[in-house]
């Protein structure tokens, strides 16, 4: 049985449909501003591996909360890791690319320099380290840029707004890769099940949906996909204000994750046209 942090965020809805036998755990269950419940929580479950998909996500109110983001990203997982430790069993940690400062055009290795631009990056980074330091069979996969049917992202974002507008402005110089959830779940099951029998495979990996884009072109896919004539046009990041820095590029290099697990990066139009499948459905 794999045990779940997490329940209802968008990686964590696509895992409770991949592992119906997993055990999931809301905040009901396990509050991550509660370190120490999650290792309580490991070793009460006992469980063949963990992979942690909950986490303080609000990357500009992580701006205001700072102290609350690092109890969730920084010191939390890291109880998880000590727990899985102790057990020798697999944890599979997300992190993200807001751990890089997001300079130059060159996609980002795992083992680059790190240098966050915002709270939400300097938490994620704190979890990391964390982790890394405690070992065991631990893998951090660093991902970018989220989609589903579920919750909120920039997919749903740009179809309310396609609804009642008929041109948008969208940031075009932040480049990276879209990532499906659904191809971020399947990933950590691969990486947790690998790690049992390979725990040399432990490490920080980087898995993001190709090619890399910008959110302005991310947007005309959008619509391309769903035949709305919505005209985008790109203005630059300085344009659009927030609380929170965002990274200019990040794209990241995948070829450790697809030589360690055989999975190449996943084709992110494919995941948006299953996605808006899925959310013509629903509607």
């Amino acid at each position: 049985m794999m045990l779940v942090f997490g329940k209802t965020g968008q990686v964590a809805t696509e895992l409770r449909a991949l592992l119906p036998n997993a055990r999931f755990l809301g905040r009901e269950q396990a509050d991550l501003t509660e370190p120490k419940a999650c290792f309580d929580a490991i070793l009460a479950a006992r469980p063949e591996a963990v992979i942690n998909a909950a986490a303080y996500t609000a990357v500009d109110y992580a701006e205001e909360n700072e102290a609350t983001a690092d109890v969730v990203n920084g010191v939390a997982p890291v109880q998880m890791a000590k727990a899985c430790a102790e057990l020798d069993i697999p944890l599979v940690h997300i992190s993200t690319d807001y751990v890089f400062d997001g300079s130059g055009v060159v996609p980002f290795k795992p083992g680059d320099i790190t240098a966050p631009l915002c709270a939400y990056g300097r938490t994620k980074l704190v979890g990391e380290h964390g982790v890394t330091e405690v070992g065991g069979r631990s893998a951090i996969l660093r991902t970018s840029w989220v989609f589903s049917a579920h919750g909120g992202n920039f997919v749903k974002t740009m179809l309310r707004y396609g609804e009642t507008r008929d041109k948008l402005t969208v940031v075009a110089d932040q480049i990276g890769g879209p990532t499906a959830a659904c191809d971020i779940a399947k990933a950590c099951v691969t990486i947790a099940r690998k790690l049992k029998v390979y725990p040399d495979k432990a490490g920080i990996y980087h898995f993001s949906g190709a090619p890399d884009v910008s959110w302005a072109d991310f947007a005309r896919e959008i619509f391309a996909q769903t035949g709305k004539k919505v005209v985008v046009e790109g203005i630059p990041a300085t344009s659009y204000p927030t609380p929170a820095a965002r990274p200019y590029n990040s794209r990241m290099d995948c070829t450790s994750f697809e030589a360690a697990f055989g999975i190449r990066r996943p084709d992110w139009k494919a995941g948006l046209a299953d996605v808006l499948s899925d959310l013509e459905k629903t509607t």
